[in-house]
């Protein structure tokens, strides 16, 4: 009989938010190919402009958020896919609460389209657990590889 791979999963109870300024992280998920984050956004954030190297799949569970150069607002219940070498700047109309699935790495632009730095899984983990030690919250062990 073949045996059946374990389904990872964990509870957001076992992942504590923390937050760096207008943005809440709860990191869920790390693998070399990419990650999955959910975040909380305060109303007039905005990430700097970026490039995704692979797809990127988000589901809004509360708010209104919308990428500057396309001006469609993505609200609670919107589901939305991202092909890879997307550009844009993400932009938090209202508090929001946002799940995003992502491949690859993403890679911050400045106004003249320069590289200023890459956001990968071993960034994402490392800026996560950072926080975690800044806001005395315990490093969780259950965010799945």
């Amino acid at each position: 009989m073949l045996q059946q791979p374990l389904v990872g999963h964990v509870n957001e109870a076992d992942i504590p938010w923390v937050w760096a300024g207008d943005v809440g992280l709860q990191l869920l998920r790390v693998s070399p190919s990419g990650f999955v984050l959910r975040n909380r956004f305060k109303a007039g954030f905005s990430l700097p402009t970026h490039k995704h190297t692979g797809a990127v799949n988000a589901y809004t569970f509360s708010g209104d958020w919308y990428y500057a150069e396309q001006g469609i607002h993505y609200t609670a219940g919107t589901f939305i896919h991202e092909p890879a070498g997307s550009t844009h700047t993400l932009t938090v109309a209202e508090d929001s609460d946002v799940l995003f699935i992502v491949e690859g790495a993403f890679i911050d632009l400045d106004a003249d389209g320069n590289v200023t730095g890459v956001v990968d899984s071993k960034t994402i983990q490392d800026a996560y657990f950072a926080l975690c030690d800044v806001a005395g919250v315990e490093r969780p062990t259950g965010i799945l590889e």
